[in-house]
């Protein structure tokens, strides 16, 4: 029996036990603590953010952005639609609504065009947005200077979900220090993890400060707890932090890891017909977070899903692109713009495994099984041209 290989899992360094332990010492265990502190600035130092307040995920960072930015229940949020469901999810926390917005095919991300055309045809109606949330799909960079083109024209707060994108840039800058707030996500299968986690950045040093209140329960300064509005318990501890300084100091060695993965799959695929990896636009430097292919049925032999439920009976992970919100049926109801390209890219988008840990012969054996895949239908398909070809010859 062969063992797993999983889509995207912890790598660990040898530092964050060293942090870790640091805190365990000092008896620092609470959500506050040294290690925040440093993670914040750090992660400022990193990614050319001005101010940082680490959190406890990115949907806690994405929640509290929501609410800094003025976004109130009846209000509506444009949002990418190829996206896992946490974009879109804190938009309903506050009561507002998601609107969706079609990919290009050229990022797979939201596309620019599409927005401006959905922001003009809004504001003809008199119901501009609250926020647009522009989502950086699988460690690659949406285009941005369009996308704040079309947010400023109308004065619309944009913010970054950069949760699968920490260390990708966009001409040469970091992702999330853009729009008017920038997201990330430290989950356990991320380019850096603390397990759990998120940071949420911005220029604006009141928004910063006014996120940190309110992930501290909103707390008033008295001597006493004194509460004048409504607060979250999103803080993140000080040993995750411990994990998270740990992770940031080998960041550029994760992205070069998956952007190797993915020139070893590149290398021992692009020969196989009806195989087409997700581009990489040439505005920006992508993380290749996960290696993304699609697959033509035809030309390949197989369609996604079977390529999916092959990989699987060798315990090889691999999942389909994310289904896009507008056809989720929590959302049912939503307005979306456009729809084709995030339909296409799910019905046909497979994510290999992808982790920076992946060795060579891991990557290898999942090459062998999506060839053996497409050879194994070829050669079915020619089978049965050739039994086609022997009745008509016997007729």
């Amino acid at each position: 029996m062969n063992k797993p290989i999983l889509l995207s899992t912890p790598h660990m360094s040898d530092r964050e036990l060293e942090f870790v332990k640091e805190a365990f010492e000092t008896n620092w265990i609470a959500p506050v603590g040294p290690h925040v502190d440093a993670f914040e600035q750090e992660f400022c130092q990193v990614t050319g953010a001005s101010h940082a307040v680490a959190v406890s995920s990115g949907t806690a960072a994405l929640h509290l952005a929501l609410r800094l930015v003025g976004v109130e229940p009846g209000d509506e949020v444009f949002c990418s639609t190829l996206t896992f469901i946490a974009s879109a999810n804190p938009i309903t926390y506050l009561g507002a609504k998601p609107v969706f917005i079609d990919s290009d095919r050229t990022s797979w991300n939201m596309n620019p065009e599409l927005l401006a055309e959905a922001l003009d045809h809004r504001a003809r109606k008199g119901k501009l947005p609250k926020a647009v949330v522009v989502v950086h799909l699988y460690g690659q960079s949406a285009d941005i200077d369009p996308i704040l083109k079309a947010c400023n024209q109308y004065d619309i707060p944009l913010i970054e979900d950069a949760a699968e994108a920490l260390g990708a840039t966009y001409k040469g800058r970091f992702l999330g220090t853009f729009g008017r707030i920038g997201i990330y996500s430290f989950n356990g299968n991320k380019i850096i993890t603390t397990s759990g986690g998120g940071m949420l950045v911005s220029n604006d040093l009141y928004l910063v400060s006014r996120a940190s209140f309110l992930a501290t329960q909103a707390r008033d300064r008295a001597p006493h707890y004194q509460h004048s509005e409504i607060g979250y318990n999103y803080r993140l501890s000080n040993i995750l932090a411990g994990i998270g300084r740990g992770q940031l100091r080998v960041l550029s060695e994760r992205v070069a890891a998956r952007r190797r993965n993915f020139e070893i799959y590149y290398q021992g695929l692009k020969n196989i017909p009806g195989i087409e990896f997700m581009p990489e636009a040439n505005y920006g430097c992508a993380t290749r977070w996960l290696t993304c292919l699609t697959i033509n049925t035809e030309a390949f032999g197989a369609n996604r899903e079977q390529i999916r439920l092959a990989l699987l009976e060798q315990q090889i992970e691999s999942r389909p692109v994310w289904k896009p919100l507008h056809l989720q049926p929590i959302f049912a109801q939503c307005e979306f713009f456009g729809g084709a390209v995030a339909e296409d890219l799910f019905n046909y988008g497979l994510c290999l495994p992808s982790g920076s840990n992946l060795t060579d012969e891991d990557l290898e054996i999942v090459i062998n099984q999506i060839k053996a895949v497409h050879y194994k239908t070829q050669k079915n398909q020619n089978s049965m041209f050739m039994v086609t070809e022997k009745v008509y010859l016997t007729t």
